[in-house]
């Protein structure tokens, strides 16, 4: 769940919902200078489903009781993050195994990140579990690719990192527009020959955003999410999963042009 505040309370948006906004930007990437997005179908994939675990979560969100809504998911206990971000990519294999591997990979990512040694042991014994087995798990899914004369050649490493860094700069630009990050920079986003920092900031217009350098197919491009309208917090865990289920229903669309 992303938690979006405004004057008007809060935007309970679902994780399927924004990695549904990473797949648009997903679908319109490349042009001479960003490269061409390949294999296409497989790799946008990945990007529309990255947060598949969460979907039956979000539904029902676990409350946060300090501050009366929903947690987001940087605020879910780490049993629970581990758990999503496992069944999620082994959910995917039924689907496409390529789109699989870019999804454990990005859970992967994520937690390969965090520093452990301040991290109390149980945790920090849990998040190396959670490594490993993901590591095993690409292992198996690329041995399996490679194998198959219709995915190997989009099963080379260097490809594999390229598409896993596109997924990761996807989720962050996804990310900020969803939480009204301003400014946002999108570290080594992967160009045709190398890698380049994106700039997203917000223009004039409400729901306006300018990126630079721009790395799109089109000279503009338009995309949304969806989210549930929570006017007030709630004491009690009951009534706010029932002020959660009864919320209305939000469109947030976000329209992007090139810097200058």
């Amino acid at each position: 769940m992303l938690i979006r505040e405004d004057d008007r309370g809060v935007l309970a948006i679902g994780q399927p919902s924004h990695a549904w906004l990473s797949g648009q930007l997903a679908r319109a990437w490349g042009n001479r200078r960003f490269g061409m997005v390949h294999p296409l179908e497989e790799v946008c994939l990945a990007a529309t489903q990255h947060d598949t675990g969460w979907g039956e979560r979000d539904l029902q969100p676990l409350p946060h009781h300090e501050r009366g809504r929903p947690r987001t998911f940087m605020e879910m206990p780490l049993k629970d993050h581990l758990r999503i971000f496992t069944e999620g990519p082994r959910r995917m294999v039924s689907q496409s195994r390529y789109a699989a591997l870019l999804v454990s990979l990005h859970g992967w990512r994520l937690y390969r990140r965090r520093d452990l040694t301040g991290v109390p042991p149980a945790e920090a014994e849990a998040i190396r579990g959670f490594l490993g087995e993901q590591e095993s798990f690409q292992r198996s899914l690329l041995d399996s690719l490679r194998a198959d004369p219709a995915t190997a050649p989009v099963a080379a490493d260097r490809l594999v990192q390229r598409n896993s860094m596109l997924i990761w700069t996807w989720d962050y630009l996804s990310l900020a527009l969803c939480l009204d990050w301003d400014p946002a920079t999108a570290r080594r986003a992967p160009t045709a020959d190398g890698e380049v920092d994106l700039e997203l900031r917000r223009a004039g217009a409400p729901g306006s955003w300018r990126l630079d350098p721009w790395p799109f197919s089109t000279r503009s491009l338009r995309v949304r999410c969806e989210g549930r309208r929570l006017a007030r917090t709630f004491a009690e865990e009951a009534a706010l999963l029932e002020a959660f289920r009864e919320a209305p229903w939000e469109t947030l669309e976000f329209t992007l042009e090139p810097s200058g």
